[in-house]
This record gives C-alpha cells, structure tokens and sequence, in this order.
C-alpha cells in the first residue's frame, strides 16, 4: 500500500482554501472546519488569533460591520507546505461612509499540514493607506503623516 504524496494534499488544500474565499458568504463559514486545524494562527493588522472558534468569530463579526463583501483571488504561489494568496477585497463598512465601496489589496501567507489544511493564515496589506487614512477623523492625519515619511 502506497501513501498518498503530502504535496499532494496541500495542493489540494491550497485549492479548496482559495474557493472558500472566492465564495464566502455568511452562511457558508462552516466550510471552515474541514479547511484549517484546530490550533489555526490567524493574523490581520486587526487581530492576532488562535484556534478555528475564534478565527470563524472574526469573519462572523465582519458580515457585522460591513455589507457587500466579496474577495476575489487573484493569484497564488505555493513552495512545499507554505503558498501565498494575491487578494482583492470589497466591501462597505457599516460605519465610516458605507454609501462608497473600499477596496483592499493584500495577500494571505498560508502555512499547510501534511493533511492539507491551513495551520497558519497571516495577512500581509496596508491597512494605513486601505483602512485607516479613509477614516473621517483619523484619516487626514494618517495621510498627513505618510506625506511627511515620503521620500522626495
């Protein structure tokens, strides 16, 4: 008897993950069971996490604060049992000026066990210039400041 190849599974994996985003809805955050382990480290520039319960509870308080949600993957890279996800994500912020779109850019580092499933999910984007410079108060000191640090 032959063992299946571990790449294998993490390409899968990999591509099962990749769909969950593309097609995430509220009701479907389920599907995040069979997708990552138990222990699944899961980091944002708004949370640093542990455990499928809790990564679940941020997606869950996301359809809470935003509507019209919608990622779209727009590549990744994979090299043994790590990949990367290239990401677009669409949104309107129930708060903050929620009658305009905002868009984020970003890519998801994703690190697999041999079975397939994503063990660590660290997000890598800009949330100063895709997030906080958008904010009302917050968002001309935030652009001011990156105007001063810019090379010139």
């Amino acid at each position: 008897m032959t063992m299946p190849d571990p790449e294998d599974a993490i390409g899968a994996g990999l591509r099962r993950y990749a769909d969950f985003f593309a097609t995430l809805t509220p009701d479907s955050l389920d599907r995040l069971d069979g997708l990552v382990t138990d222990d699944v480290h899961f980091r944002d520039p708004f949370n640093d996490i542990r455990g499928r319960a809790a990564m679940k509870a941020v997606f869950a308080q996301m359809y809470r604060d935003c509507t019209d949600i919608g990622f779209t993957i727009d590549g990744s890279l994979r090299q043994g049992d790590e990949a990367f996800l290239k990401w677009t994500f669409r949104y309107r912020p129930r708060r903050f000026g929620g009658a305009v779109p905002w868009t984020a850019v970003g890519v998801s580092e994703l690190h697999f066990a041999p079975d397939g499933r994503v063990r660590a999910h660290l997000d890598h984007w800009d949330a100063g210039a895709q997030f906080y410079a958008r904010l009302p108060l917050l968002g001309p000191l935030v652009r001011w400041v990156r105007g001063r640090l810019q090379h010139r």
